[in-house]
């Protein structure tokens, strides 16, 4: 619909797609009446019109997976409110599996259902070859049936969302491209700048907000708007054939995740896709060729061979059947394959809805709701983390390094998902000072937010070559270098580099004051002091989790996990009132951190300082400035592994020198070099929560049992306090708890269901093998399969289990720590 633009809306939506489409419905649904939306050509003529329209309803994560079943449940009602239909139609989704890996793989799927309370049912290869006509049974492992995953006609979807808000009021311009935005400074924004306005080959339009969802284009509008979005094009195939016999309507979405594949019904034929193992990107997101609108790219089959094979052995009725079309459209993809969703920390006003890694037709009326209620509310009113734009910085949206990992990331979709995966694309990225040493000393190396960090370290003598995982669900290669290293912080000392923890720092006259209004616990305390506390939402979610040390009367240093100094940087300076003198400032690279850790800490310290350690002169939760060698570095008497320890804040320059000294310090002290792995397994020891595995944002202090770090019996209040009080007093629906598993053989990743007489009553969040105590440990939240409160004796009751594998292994949960923490 064309015609004049207005001079002014509310909210400008960019993209006419169906994420576009449904973040204006939702925002016309929230009242929010006066929402234009953009489209540089027509409705769904960019990516969407050759979606190939798939809704399966189960994802990793439970907050992933109520985003999509509200997709599903919203085009199913949508035609009865607007008079057009969506093509939405329930038929299942079959899933096979090739191999044993793979059918584990289904088996902790369907836990995930199970936990989610969503149908599946594991299948053997006899009846998977009974829901589906024509499918080759006799390799296959099992398979799981997913009755509730669906389709849907992406145009006639987009075209009935458009209608949905049109109807509330919502403006609709097509052919109208934006040229760019008005960008103000404002000292009162997080960020600094705000977006004011639009500017378009039609005119500009003055706004309070704009919503980019404008798929593979957003990442050069952001550009425009000083925003950064980390996506990149890739191209994406698939072929309709002509009609199959025995091919019906209600024919389930078949997936073959070990042969790449995919096929759905489509007018009697297949739609035949996939996401091959090595992708091909398409141009840079700056180069993307205008006009581009329902086009597509040229025919490639030799790509496209790998899929199509697949698809003959899985389905031999395709060697007499043709191809009627061939279909090669560009999607966009991002780092971590997960899309891109919220308020930009630089920009204020400026919000992004894109990069959906080919599940937007899945994802749309999900994103659209949550999105808009961002948009009204000021910050998200459900569980977003893993999606968030604020999970990344700003170098994150080099092209150059997103053309390189586009390739790995789109074959990820149906790559078995090993919980400690690793990606392997453009690395190394970001290194900290010590990282060349930890290589020469064997280090095997994960990534997070770009950062090298060792998983663990790997023995002399074994070979670089021999030094990487071996990805299996069972024991692990790394597994006994992982014990030693955990054994040598129990019984004599470690050395960890942690230099890829997040650091910001707090200062100004206001800065305690902010502290005390985003922070659970009380701290006002003296110079020299380091506090954990969480920050929370409204809704007294976790928004983060961290330390925060007193450098001086109006200056602190905030530590957190290394995937989030953006987001708690951006927190902070949300909360902070106008009239408030307060400078945050990331200071992430300008100290490596130096973790020592274990019962000889002290010892080793002494032979570099001077300092007086012992505990009546440095108690724990201490920080101070002391001489270490020839180096001044910070020392706080910090613990995540449950041992006596320091964290030294070491000025980045002077870090390789502190290491060497503590290194040769060590020789006789029995010091071992860690990594995260031994981390993990130590603080599940002790039952210490982590940010995004237990602490999230729809999960409060009284669920998570950290009540102990809320400033409750102070007249202090804090974001989330009522929130809070009302938890308590109410009684939580879900306990976090910790076990042990009663065989020492079991290999527990997180993500298992818990049962309790072979009912399921929670889920593992995160879980180890400890050396300490030879078994694997874990946490886990308890529930009631009736929704009750958890009462603190339900887990006196006996036939507590845990799958794992296809098997019930039984367990011993428990809501205190599995190993009570020494004197520190």
């Amino acid at each position: 619909m064309s015609g004049d633009l207005p001079a002014r809306a509310r909210v400008v939506v960019i993209g006419g797609g169906a994420v576009g489409t449904s973040t204006a419905y939702h925002l016309a649904h929230l009242g929010v009446a006066d929402v234009l939306l953009l489209e540089q050509g027509t409705l769904s003529c960019g990516t969407t019109w050759h979606a190939a329209g798939l809704v399966g309803l189960l994802r990793a994560s439970e907050s992933g997976t109520r985003l999509v079943q509200y997709s599903a449940e919203l085009y199913a009602r949508l035609e009865e409110e607007t008079g057009l239909g969506t093509g939405y139609r329930r038929c299942g989704g079959l899933i096979v599996a090739r191999t044993p890996e793979r059918m584990t793989a289904l088996r902790r799927t369907a836990a995930n259902a199970a936990a989610y309370d969503l149908d599946c049912e594991l299948l053997t290869p006899g009846q998977a070859g009974e829901r589906y006509p024509h499918l080759r049974t006799d390799d296959l492992a099992g398979a799981i049936w997913l009755p509730g995953d669906g389709t849907a006609n992406p145009t006639d979807l987009t075209q009935s969302l458009a209608k949905g808000a049109r109807q509330l009021g919502v403006t609709i311009r097509e052919r109208v491209r934006v040229t760019g935005f008005d960008v103000v400074a404002d000292p009162a924004a997080p960020g600094g700048r705000r977006v004011r306005g639009v500017r378009t080959d039609h005119g500009d339009v003055e706004c309070e907000v704009v919503v980019a969802c404008a798929g593979q284009w957003t990442k050069a509008l952001g550009a425009l708007a000083g925003v950064g979005v980390p996506l990149h094009s890739a191209e994406h195939f698939y072929v309709v054939t002509d009609q199959v016999e025995g091919v019906h309507r209600d024919l389930p979405i078949l997936r073959d995740p070990d042969g790449w594949t995919y096929y759905k019904e489509e007018v009697g034929g297949l739609v035949v896709g996939g996401f091959e193992p090595e992708a091909k990107p398409w141009v840079a997101p700056e180069a993307i060729p205008h006009p581009f609108e329902f086009q597509l790219l040229d025919e490639d089959w030799e790509h496209f061979s790998i899929l199509m094979e697949s698809a003959l052995h899985r389905l031999p009725v395709l060697e007499a059947t043709g191809i009627r079309k061939f279909y090669n459209g560009p999607e966009s993809f991002t780092p971590d394959n997960q899309f891109v969703m919220g308020e930009s920390p630089d920009v204020a006003g400026f919000f992004v809805g894109a990069g959906f890694n080919s599940v937007g037709i899945a994802s749309a009326g999900g994103a659209g709701r949550a999105l808009a209620e961002w948009v009204v509310a000021g910050e998200p009113q459900e569980d977003l983390a893993l999606v968030d734009i604020r999970r990344f910085a700003p170098f994150h949206a080099s092209t150059p390094w997103l053309r390189e990992r586009v390739s790995e990331v789109l074959g990820l979709h149906y790559a078995v998902p090993w919980p400690n995966r690793e990606l392997e694309s453009a690395r190394p990225f970001r290194c900290s000072p010590v990282h060349d040493r930890l290589a020469d000393a064997g280090a095997w190396f994960g990534s997070k937010m770009g950062w090298e960090r060792p998983n663990y370290v790997a023995p002399d003598g074994v070979a670089p070559g021999e030094r990487g995982a071996d990805y299996g669900w069972g024991h692990q290669n790394w597994q006994p270098w992982v014990d030693d290293e955990q054994r040598a912080t129990r019984e004599a000392v470690a050395l960890f580099d942690q230099s890829s923890f997040g650091k910001l720092r707090v200062h100004g006259p206001d800065a305690t004051t902010l502290l005390q209004r985003v922070c659970t616990a009380d701290v006002e305390r003296p110079v020299g002091s380091a506090v954990y506390t969480g920050m929370l939402n409204v809704r007294g979610g976790y928004e983060a989790d961290v330390t925060v040390t007193r450098v001086g009367p109006d200056d602190w240093l905030l530590v957190t996990s290394a995937g989030s100094p953006v987001r708690d940087a951006d927190w902070l300076r949300r909360h902070l009132d106008p009239s408030w003198r307060v400078t945050v400032e990331d200071v992430t690279t300008t100290y490596a951190v130096l973790g020592v850790q274990g019962p000889r800490s002290r010892t080793l310290l002494s032979r570099l300082t001077t300092a007086d350690l012992e505990d009546d002169a440095f108690p724990f939760a201490t920080s101070r400035e002391l001489d270490l060698g020839v180096a001044r570095v910070r020392a706080t008497r910090m613990t995540y592994v449950g041992e006596l320890g320091w964290e030294l804040y070491v000025p980045a320059e002077l870090a390789t020198g502190v290491w060497d000294r503590l290194r040769d310090a060590g020789d006789d002290l029995g010091l071992r070099l860690g990594g995260y792995y031994a981390i993990n397994a130590l603080r599940l020891d002790q039952g210490y929560r982590a940010w995004g595995a237990e602490l999230t944002p729809d999960r409060d202090p009284v669920e998570s049992g950290l009540l102990f770090t809320c400033k409750l019996g102070t007249d202090v209040d804090f974001v989330g306090r009522a929130a809070v009080e009302a938890a308590r007093a109410a009684g939580p629906r879900r306990r976090l708890a910790s076990f042990v598993a009663a065989d020492p053989e079991a290999v527990l990743w997180g993500g298992e269901l818990l049962r309790r007489d072979g009912v399921p009553v929670g889920q593992v969040t995160s879980a180890a093998r400890s050396a300490t105590l030879r078994a694997a440990v874990g946490l886990a939240w308890v529930w009631e399969p009736s929704g009750a409160v958890v009462a603190r004796d339900v887990l006196e009751r006996p036939g507590w289990t845990v799958g794992v594998a296809g098997e019930d292994v039984a367990v011993t949960p428990s809501w205190r720590p599995p190993r009570p923490a020494p004197a520190t």
